[in-house]
């Protein structure tokens, strides 16, 4: 039977063993060529074996036979992104949405599509191989369906590892030494796991897993798989307990939407007494709570919906929005600094559960608030310049690793103080920390673009770098605002003097084997070595005086010429 072959198709995926889903799926279509529930489970599968192309026949199969059901176009959306069709699967999450409004899945899913399209295309070189790995929902889906990645999930360092590799896969190399990455990739690769991805939520009968419908805002509910049975007595009141609660709760809901708060509860109240294992009720009146500024009482209903929620094994989205509302209370109650931190806490907790772009955005918007309040708090000018005098001292006697404890508290004190910056940056120069120097004397610019010794520091980190076109370009820039500073000249003079040696080859080979590697992986080295215009034009200067001599009247070009030339990668004779 259909429903057999289904059942084993669910096992089988739910124990990772995608190839055996797809068999027993088919199985069950054979059986139910109509039944748009087993397409969506096997295209859920075949996306898990990355046989995306297999996946979106399905998908598209599973639209067409129920046009009106949002999963469905989940799937399309998913298998879209797959496939790297980012504006299809855009098309459908939204498609899916207009369906049901208030579906996390999809809201989700069109936010890692829209993120993944607003992203420049990876670099050819130097990438990461498992690039794709980390790429879309995909990835979350399996981290928190495998007992032992999930379990990792609710620790936030590991946490921010997966979010710093999803972010640029290149530094998956950085965190393999931590055997938890190790366990994800071979989550994430298929490799010797078990797993069971949000995407399986598959259609009523055999998980598990009693998995509760989606909660509305409060909303409309979201339709779910009718069950045609026989039922006895028991069952029939239990049955017409939850109908009336559904009612309670759609009463609730329309007085909610017209603000009538008051009759909102009690309409949720009396549904939560008819039937106390969907936890939506719960987490419905704790969003009326929210509403009403009655902050503990949304607090307490929450921590209700999530202990009954576990109790229960419901849906782990649900429990997810329980947390999510709970940490948006605890951030309306903060009034210190230290207040934001069960609230950051809670929307971890949310995250380990479900990744929802709206609980990221308040957890991010929590952690801000807390560090500017933080800043506020620890706000002490007065100080600050105490900080930073006995950083001078440091400074005078060479001690600067000292001098740079002090000129960071200064700007922990008082962070918009240019001359800290500048101070902290002469430090890091002269331990040879020079990209930190770097940061520093751009900030100190950024705050005062007329302090000049912003643009000392800079030059000089620069010249140490041996980007002696960038450094003359700051010199020069600081002079606009200085004309007669004697260190923004000397400056100057050492820039010409070292691009003129280069411009003459009398610089050793190994140090312009060194300059012109540096320059290579500087972008706009790249850019002008790519541009066909310039290439033409540095072929012309080889084999055509006549066509060069045209070329020198350009500023554009030859600016960009004097730029290969102060890298190292072309001379002019």
């Amino acid at each position: 039977m259909a429903e057999e072959a289904k059942a084993k198709g669910n096992a089988a995926f739910s124990s990772g063993d995608f190839s055996a889903a797809v068999r027993h799926f088919s199985d069950a279509i054979a059986l139910a060529p109509t039944n748009h529930v087993l397409y969506s489970n096997r295209s859920a599968a075949y996306a898990s074996l990355q046989q995306y192309s297999e996946a979106l026949a399905d998908a598209k199969k599973t639209v067409e036979l129920k046009p009106d059901w949002s999963k469905g176009y989940s799937r399309l959306g998913a298998a879209h992104q797959g496939l790297g069709h980012l504006d299809d699967a855009v098309s459908a999450y939204k498609k899916g949405l207009e369906i049901d409004p208030n579906n996390q899945a999809l809201k989700s899913g069109l936010a890692d599509a829209q993120a993944a399209a607003s992203r420049p295309p990876p670099p050819p070189m130097g990438s990461s191989p498992f690039g794709d790995t980390f790429q879309g929902p995909e990835m979350w889906t399996k981290l928190t369906a495998d007992p032992t990645t999930r379990a990792y999930l609710q620790q936030p360092d590991f946490l921010k590892m997966m979010q710093d590799i999803q972010r640029n896969p290149n530094n998956l190399n950085i965190y393999l030494k931590d055997p938890r990455v190790m366990q994800a990739l071979g989550v994430l690769l298929n490799v010797k796991l078990r797993t069971a991805p949000e995407g399986a939520d598959f259609p009523e009968s055999s998980s598990p897993e009693r998995k509760r419908p989606a909660e509305s805002e409060p909303a409309k509910e979201p339709e779910s798989e009718p069950e045609p049975m026989e039922i006895g007595g028991e069952e029939k009141e239990a049955k017409e307990r939850k109908a009336k609660a559904q009612k309670e709760k759609e009463a609730g809901n329309a007085a909610y939407k017209k603000k009538d708060f008051e009759t909102a509860i009690q309409h949720y109240t009396k549904a939560i007494e008819l039937d106390d294992e969907d936890i939506s009720f719960i987490t419905n009146r704790a969003a009326v709570y929210l509403e009403m500024g009655q902050y503990e009482e949304c607090i307490k209903d929450c921590d209700k919906a999530v202990e009954r929620g576990r109790e229960l094994r419901s849906d782990y989205k649900m429990v997810a929005r329980a947390l999510t509302r709970k940490g948006t209370a605890l951030v309306k109650m903060a009034k210190c600094s230290k207040d934001y931190e069960p609230a950051i806490e809670t929307f971890q907790k949310a995250l380990t559960e479900h990744r929802n772009p709206d609980t990221l955005k308040k957890l991010n918007e929590a952690e801000k608030a807390k560090k500017d309040l933080e800043q506020q708090e620890y706000f002490d000018p007065k100080l600050a310049d105490e900080e930073r005098e006995k950083g001078n001292e440091y400074f005078k006697q060479q001690k600067y690793p000292e001098a740079i404890k002090h000129y960071t508290e200064s700007l922990r004190r008082n962070p918009n103080d240019p001359k800290a910056y500048s101070n902290r940056a002469a430090c890091y120069t002269k331990l040879g920390a020079l990209p930190e120097g770097l940061k520093d004397a751009e900030k100190c610019i950024e705050l005062d673009p007329t302090f000049s010794k912003g643009y000392t520091r800079k030059g000089a980190v620069q010249f140490f770098m041996k980007e002696y076109d960038k450094a003359l370009e700051t010199y020069q820039e600081g002079l606009k605002h200085d004309p007669s500073n004697q260190e923004l000249l000397d400056g100057v003079r050492r820039c010409i003097e070292q691009i003129n040696k280069a411009s003459r080859g009398e610089i050793s080979p190994e140090e312009l084997k060194e300059r012109q590697a540096k320059a290579m992986q500087d972008p706009e080295i790249q850019n002008i070595l790519s541009d066909p215009v310039m290439r033409q034009v540095l072929i012309d200067f080889q084999e055509n005086p006549k066509a060069a001599q045209e070329h020198t009247k350009n500023p554009q070009v030859m600016n960009k010429i004097q730029k290969l030339v102060s890298a190292g990668i072309v001379q002019l004779r």
